[in-house]
Formats: structure tokens, sequence, C-alpha cells
């Protein structure tokens, strides 16, 4: 059998019944040694590789579905696709699959898709064609077909042979003309029995029937008699929702009338999906996934035939972003993007990419930045909700549009900056548009997700942007309510000045709240940058102003704050504490807070016993010098008691270290003394040694000189005597002698030596 190639996308159905996208290539059919049969080959178009090797095994129940669409399942809860991107390519490849099992390729499924116990239970049955005769399409006899369809649903096999027998005879259209007769004569009897009809056939699950049904000549007969329900009193208006409330709006005109049809398509089918159709049970929920994957392909072909049409997009974004557009024009432009991105997400990854690349070259960060500042809060939810497509989609994306912004715009206007004033201007009392944007921000400068590369640093040129153009703007309600603990010191004068922004306002406490959050995830993650912002600022003075809030949760989020920086052990945030005095409201919050045994008391104290624990000695001496008093009473935990404990051993450790260390000294000064004496009368006798030998040389010449004061009639005793003290005098006199200018020079030389012999000894001095 030879190769045929047919460019295909392989999906898998995943365990919440989406179809996941595998990847592009080209399938062929041919026997593979290994697996002993005719196979399924596609080999992505990329690189190449194996994307699914699939044996074509005689009893796999194998689907046509949608012209181009081959579904089956290999095993237990593993389904598989094929999208063909042309019919001809589908049909071959169905011939193929049929030739290899013995099927008609007329057929759009090639088994019975049963088990072995339903297979035993018909096989006890001799005659099993009656159950798909139908009876003929008349008004007398729609309840003998509802409960035939009704009854077929338990039963595989039987569902495939009323299908089979649904399309070969055209049956489908016969109903739907029923249904305008009955509704003509207000037979509400026959309507009812059509609504079990025509709910029955969705559940076959038959992509076949789906073609027929959702056609445009069709669908609205069908969603007719889905509003007969008879457990309803009055029927529904599900068409004149669809036709007159739901109104299609062209934002640019689309002139291309096939995928027209399909966006009408496909909104009504997601209508009888969601809408009109009950929620499955738990027995029944596969009984629309081929209705689910029906949906799911429309759309991925809605948006690639969008995509591909450049210049209807263009016009999009080019009236997106005039500033001529009136806002009801531009409000309809933005709801169109916003679903074209939801649409985006059923493409896969690789096509994701070039969808939201696409966007970007079209200009829709710029865009975001003219509709995110309008009044319009419609406009503006629905602009979050297309950034925070593209923030999850690509960070890096946004954040490099934003740092090419400062070279073009002023800082009020920079689109983060936009976005952190959105929400702190967020007008709901819950604050749900603000939650989800701090959520976005915090994706932005998450270190986690930027890039780093040879050439450049995304994390350092991001977030020295950020701390530079946008913080401020971050920080700005924090400083304004926190300005001095201005509500403090204005009721301590007796003013009667209001704060114009009061932190104990409940909606302005979940905004402080939020900001809080999204510092203390920068405490976290940005070592650098927040450290020095919190140091210029005195951020966290301002910070512990709010453990006065009647808010709690605000009292905590403060304290948090503080815990994280605290975690870090940095000594250069503690010597900023120390220095601040910045344990003064904590611990006043925690002795307000009195007797309570509630989550502030619970979070102050487990701040104090990561301190305990980790042994973080600056700020033990600082608590315990400066608050033990205040916090000795405090006895049903020990964590108090346990600092006071540490702060004891640490000096009891400090006092025996200087004791061994003036020891130490002492000894060391004994030492030296010891060695210099030695050395000096290791040098003096060296000195003498010289000396005399240089007055044994000498005395042979002195005789003369002291015998001429020697009387002629001294006997040689007398002159041994006097001749004694004259040592003592040639040494004196040799004294000039022998002081040759080079002598001192030498003893100096000889001092710097020993200086430098004795240095290393010297050392723990200076270091005591």
């Amino acid at each position: 059998m030879s190769d045929t190639r047919r460019r295909v996308k392989v999906y898998t159905l995943n365990e919440d019944r989406q179809w996941d996208d595998r990847g592009t290539g080209h399938v062929s059919s041919t026997f593979v040694e290994r697996l002993k049969g005719i196979s399924l080959l596609v080999r992505a178009e990329s690189d190449g590789s194996l994307l699914l090797e699939s044996k074509i095994s005689p009893n796999t129940a194998y689907q046509k579905q949608q012209d181009t669409l081959i579904v089956w399942s290999e095993a237990d809860n593993y389904d598989l696709a094929l999208s063909f991107q042309e019919k001809a390519g589908c049909d071959e490849i169905w011939e193929k699959i049929c030739q290899v099992q013995g099927k008609d390729p007329a057929l759009d499924i090639t088994q019975d898709p049963i088990d072995e116990s339903e297979e035993e239970r018909f096989e006890e049955i001799p005659e099993t064609s009656h159950l798909v005769e139908l009876p003929p399409c008349e008004l007398s006899r729609l309840e003998e077909i509802a409960d035939l369809v009704t009854s077929v649903l338990s039963s595989p096999i039987r569902r495939e042979k009323l299908a089979l027998a649904l399309m070969s005879e055209g049956y489908i259209k016969k109903l739907l003309g029923l249904f305008r007769v009955c509704e003509d004569l207000d037979n509400r009897e026959g309507l009812h029995h059509l609504y079990e009809i025509v709910r029955g056939v969705l559940f076959l699950n038959k992509a076949a029937l789906f073609e027929v049904m959702f056609s445009d000549d069709c669908i609205m007969d069908v969603v007719g008699c889905l509003e007969y329900d008879p457990a309803l009193v009055q029927p529904k208006r599900h068409r004149e929702f669809l036709t007159k409330t739901a109104k299609f709006k062209e934002v640019i005109p689309i002139t291309d009338s096939e995928l027209r049809q399909k966006i009408h398509q496909t909104y009504r089918v997601q209508y009888i999906q969601d809408i009109i159709l009950p929620t499955p049970s738990v027995f029944e929920e596969n009984f629309l996934s081929t209705l689910t994957s029906f949906i799911f392909f429309n759309k991925v072909e809605i948006v690639s035939m969008l995509q591909e049409d450049e210049k209807f997009l263009t016009e999009v974004f080019a009236q997106l972003t005039d500033e001529a557009t009136e806002d009801s024009k531009r409000r309809e432009l933005v709801n169109f993007v916003k679903e074209f991105c939801a649409f985006s997400q059923t493409l896969q990854p690789q096509n994701r990419d070039a969808f939201f690349k696409t966007l970007a070259n079209l200009g829709i960060l710029p865009a975001l930045e003219i509709v995110m500042g309008m009044d319009d809060l419609q406009v503006r939810a629905a602009a979050t909700d297309i950034f925070s497509y593209l923030v999850e989609f690509s960070p890096s994306m946004v954040r490099e549009f934003v740092m090419q912004e400062p070279q073009q715009t002023d800082d009020d206007v920079l689109l983060i900056n936009v976005v952190i004033k959105q929400m702190i201007c967020d007008s709901d009392p819950e604050l749900g548009g603000a939650v989800q944007l701090m959520g976005l921000l915090r994706t932005l400068i998450d270190p986690e997700n930027m890039l780093a590369s040879t050439n450049k640093t995304e994390k350092t040129e991001f977030l020295s942007f950020f701390y530079k153009y946008c913080m401020h703007v971050l920080t700005a309600p924090l400083l304004a309510n926190t300005a001095h603990d201005k509500i403090s010191k204005d009721l301590q004068e007796g003013s009667t000045k209001i704060n114009p922004v009061c932190q104990d306002n409940f909606q302005t406490a979940q905004l402080l709240a939020l900001i809080l959050e999204l510092l203390t995830f920068c405490v976290e993650h940005h070592t650098y940058h927040i450290k020095t912002y919190i140091m210029n600022k005195d951020l966290l003075r301002r910070v512990l102003v709010l453990m006065n809030s009647k808010h709690t949760f605000l009292a905590l989020c403060a304290l948090r704050f503080m815990r994280r920086i605290i975690g870090l052990k940095d000594e250069y945030y503690n010597r900023y504490i120390i220095k601040g005095n910045l344990f003064e409201p904590v611990i006043n919050a925690l002795l307000d807070n009195g007797t309570r045994y509630n989550l502030l008391n619970s979070a102050t104290i487990e701040l104090f016993e990561f301190i305990k624990v980790e042994d973080v000695k600056s700020l033990i001496a600082h608590i315990v010098d400066n608050f033990y008093k205040a916090l000795e009473s405090i006895e049903y935990v020990q964590t108090f008691k346990g600092l006071k404990g540490r702060y004891e051993q640490e000096k009891d450790r400090q006092s025996q270290r200087l004791n061994s260390e003036a020891v130490e000294k002492s000894r060391m000064e004994e030492d030296f003394a010891d060695s210099y004496g030695k050395y000096m009368e290791a040098k003096k006798g060296a000195a003498n040694g010289a000396n005399g030998a240089n007055n044994n040389g000498k005395a042979a010449v002195s005789p003369p000189a002291s015998q001429a004061v020697i009387p002629n009639n001294s006997s040689a005793s007398s002159v041994k005597t006097v001749a004694l003290p004259a040592t003592p005098v040639v040494k004196t006199a040799m004294v000039g002698l022998v002081d040759y200018p080079d002598d001192e020079d030498e003893e100096e030389e000889e001092e710097e030596e020993e200086e430098e012999e004795q240095s290393p000894r010297k050392r723990p001095r200076l270091s005591s």
C-alpha cells in the first residue's frame, strides 16, 4: 500500500473532556513491522518527529465527522482525533481504514461500540432489525417515534442503528416539517412528543446528525422543538431571543459568507448546549461529547479564518486606536477582540503564539491603554479581560512593550500605571476588578517568569524600570493614608481636621490590603530594589501605622509585611528596625488586643517566636532591653521568657568571651615581656663580649700612659689595685672611639626585625 500524506492536526481528549492539540503534521497509512499491521503515522511538519503511531485494529470503532475529522478510541478513556486540512485527504485515509476493517466507506462509523455483555444480550434476541424500523413520519405516530428514540438511549448498538436509519431516510427534515404543522395547529401533545424526539436524537451523539440538525435550514426548528418541554407550563421563547434579542454585530463587515455562517452556527449550537439542554447527569455526561467537539472545532476554524484575513484585523485595530472613533463603536470593537481572544484558547500552543504575536503587531497594547482609561465600566472590564489573556500568555511580551514606553510618553500614561490606577479606582465595593488586576501585576513583576539572555537580563531591566516609574503610583494610597500618623496627631492636638482618605473606610482598607499583599510579594522576590525603596521611603514605619486600624485583616496585612522582612534575617533590615524602634507599634497592638485569643494575637506571637527560634541576636537584645517589662506578664506562652533566656545566655557568652580575651591578652603580654627580656639580655651579653675583646687588645697600649702617673717607689700590688678601676674608665673613654656611623642603623634594623617577629602575636590584641 503506497503512502499518502495529508496535512492534519492530532488531538487527544483530556480528563476534562476537552481536546488537547498535540501538533500538526502529515499522515500516512503504511505497514509497520513492529506492530504487525497497517498503521496510521503522523510526522510533525516542523522536525519530522513522530506525533502518532496507531495500528488500525479490526475491532476499533473509527468515526468520520464533519467531512474532515476522524475520531476513535485506542484504550479506555483515551480518545484520538485527526483534523484534516482537506476533505480529500480525510476521505482517502477513511477509505484505507475501511479497507483494512472490510467496511463500506460510505458509512460514518466502522464498528458498533458495544461491550461483551451488550453482545450477549442481543444474541438472545433472534431478530434485531425491527429495532431500527422507523414508523412513518406522521402526526399520529409521533408518540410511537418518541418511545422508540427514548428506548434506544441505553443501548449503544441500537443508538447506532437508529442514527443510520434517521440519516438514510432523511427523517430529520420530515420531523421538523411535522413540528411546523403542530405549531400551526397548536397541537401541544404533538409538540411535547417532538421535544422528546429531538432531545433523544441529540443524545445519540452523532456528528452526521448534527450536520443536518445545525444547518441553516433546520437549526431554528430544532430550537423550536426544544422550547416545548412537557415539564413546563408555558414554552420557552428561545427563538425569539436568538432572532431578536441576540443580535449579531459586525463591527467590521465580514465579506466571507462561510465565515459568517460558521459564527452564527457556533453561537446557536453553544446556546443549545449551555441554555436549552439540561445539565447531563453522571450517567449522561458522555452523551454530548460529540456536541462539545463540534463546537470546539468550529471555534478553531473561526479563529483561523479571521487570523488569515489580515485586512479585517488591520481595520479592527485601526478603528480601535483612532481618536475619532465613537465610544459606542469602540465598545463593540473591544467586545469583539475579547471574544476573539476567548476563542483563541482552543488553538494549539504554537498557533496561539502566532495569534498573540499578530495582535501585538497590530497594536493591541497601545489600544488597551486607550480603552482602559475610558469611563465606560463595560469597556474597562472587557479591556481587563483582554489584558489578562495577554499577560497569562506572554508576560515578557507585555514587559517588553512597557519598557519602551518612557521614550515615547509621560509616566502618567504608561500602560502599567494605567493598570495600577484602574486597580486603585475600582468602584466595585468588593474590588473584584482590583483583585484581578493585582494578580496580573504580580505576574508581571514575578522574577520566576522573567527571561535571562547573554546580552541582557530582563529581570534587572524591568525591575529597575518598575521601581523608577511605577512603584510610587502603587504606594501612593498607602503613603497618603499613613502620612506621619496624621490621624493620631490630629486627635492629640484636638484638631477638627479629618484625614481626606481614612484607612478605616472598608473599601479603602481592602485596597490597602491588596497593595500590602503586592508589597509583601516584592519583599520575598525582589531583594535589592525593594530594600532600597523601603529604606528611602521609611516604608515599614508607614505600614505599621495600619496596626491601629479597626479592620483586623488590614492590621494582619501590615504585620505580615513586617514578618516577611524579618524572615529574610537580613542585618541591614534589622538595624533599620532597631534604629526606628519599629517593634513599638506591633507590641502596642498586642497589648491593646488584651486577652482576646484571636488571629492577631497568634500572628504576633509567631513573629516573636520566629525571632527566638532563629536566634536573631540583634533583635532579641533590642526587644528585651526595651520591651521586656511590658511583655513579661504574658505567660500563657513561653515565647517572651525564651527571648529573655536567649538574651541572658548571649550576655553570659559575651562575658565569658571578654574574660577569656582578657586572660589571653595578659598572657600574651607576659610572654612578650619574657621574650623581650631574654632577647635584651642576650643582646647585652653579646655586646659585652665584643667590648671585652676590644679592651684586651688595647690594654697593652695603655700602661705607659698609666705608669706616668705612678710614683717610682710604688709596688707591683699597688699597680694592680690602681689598674682595676681603669676598665670602666677605658669603657667610657672607648665610647667615642668605637661609635661608628653605621652602628645605630644596624641596631634599628635589628629592632625592626624583632618587631616583625613579634607582630603575629599582637593581632589578637588589635581585634580585642
